[in-house]
């Protein structure tokens, strides 16, 4: 990191009297963890930070240290809008265009706050007056971290901060199985382990926390919802409103089922479909050199990470899996040669 750029948030971090953290819409253990991480780092710098959730997250990431300070929008209109017109620093954690947030652009946007960006994922935008963005990190969180250490304030990392930095770290690799090569990941887990986390206890809130309707739409996705296409290494989940709604779906209920056909043999593009009111959420995980970052941004309205990426279709659940089964023979080579 640019010692000008850290020196220059270091300085906007001891000025700022009403500093805000946000993240993105549908907020990830990586969202979550970066700004309740973050949030307990300026307290303990004598802040009074603002935290921002643009709407509901899954209750496995409700354990975490500090989750009852965070606001969410979508239940806190007037008072998020507020804070964000009265905040002189917003740090925003996890997302590189303040689209991302969903009905809060305008606001945030309009903020005559010091605007600063701490993302992992690539294309940034230029809202940002001190932007850090670095796709080789594992993960936000990570880069939370590593940003609190270039600031100098290592020493004020405690239990609680790196609970929230580890899950962060957990969650966007997949517990370790992608995007999570770089030794500079796990020399952070192995000082996180240091602070006395219970890392086992960890895994165990957000894998080991979910509802028996869960467990059974997952049974049922994998019986019925599941297609596999073995001459493009690909295989799909679909899972439309009116099964959402037999199985009580909760907003988390689907973490992880994009991975499960990953472990099909030869299969190396996988992608689960979901309906919504007003368009189809799709999420994209590969093995290898398949790029589902470029694939979802082709086709899909999205992007992300090499590994890791999701999108959106504005058409009906229907007309998207038609047009993803119609794209299939156009990556074959690509996905043949994968790995």
């Amino acid at each position: 990191m640019q010692n000008n750029i850290i020196k220059e948030l270091k300085n906007r971090i001891e000025l700022s009297e009403k500093p805000l953290i946000i993240t993105h819409y549908n907020p990830d253990g990586d969202a979550i963890g970066s700004i309740l991480a973050f949030y307990h780092y300026l307290v303990k710098k004598g802040k009074n930070p603002f935290m921002v959730s643009p709407n509901d997250y899954p209750e496995f990431l409700h354990w975490m240290p500090g989750n009852e300070n965070v606001t969410v929008y979508k239940r806190n209109t007037g008072t998020v809008t507020n804070a964000i017109r009265d905040a002189d620093l917003i740090i925003a954690l996890d997302f590189n265009n303040f689209e991302r947030t969903e009905g809060l652009e305008k606001y945030l946007n309009e903020s005559k706050a010091v605007k600063v960006m701490i993302d992992h994922h690539p294309d940034p935008s230029d809202f940002a007056d001190i932007a850090i963005s670095d796709i080789q990190y594992s993960s936000t969180a990570e880069m939370v971290y590593h940003v609190i250490e270039s600031l100098g304030d290592e020493d004020l990392i405690d239990k609680n901060i790196a609970e929230c930095i580890y899950c962060g770290i957990m969650t966007d690799t997949g517990s370790f199985n992608y995007n999570s090569s770089n030794p500079y990941t796990y020399l952070v887990v192995s000082k996180l382990v240091g602070f006395g986390i219970d890392k086992d206890r960890i895994y165990w809130n957000v894998y080991d926390n979910f509802s028996a309707d869960r467990m059974r739409l997952l049974g049922y996705c994998l019986h019925k919802k599941m297609e596999v296409f073995p001459e493009y290494h690909a295989a799909i989940i679909s899972i439309t409103k009116d099964e959402l709604k037999e199985f009580n779906f909760a907003p988390g209920d689907s973490e992880g089922f994009v991975n499960l056909p990953l472990s099909i043999k030869n299969i190396r593009f996988t992608a689960i479909f979901i309906e919504r009111d007003k368009q189809i959420k799709i999420s994209f995980r590969s093995k290898g050199n398949f790029s589902v970052n470029k694939f979802a941004e082709e086709n899909f309205n999205g992007g992300g990470h090499k590994n890791a990426s999701g999108g959106y279709s504005y058409v009906s659940l229907d007309e998207t899996l038609k047009k993803f089964r119609e794209l299939l023979p156009k990556y074959q080579t690509e996905l043949q040669n994968a790995l």
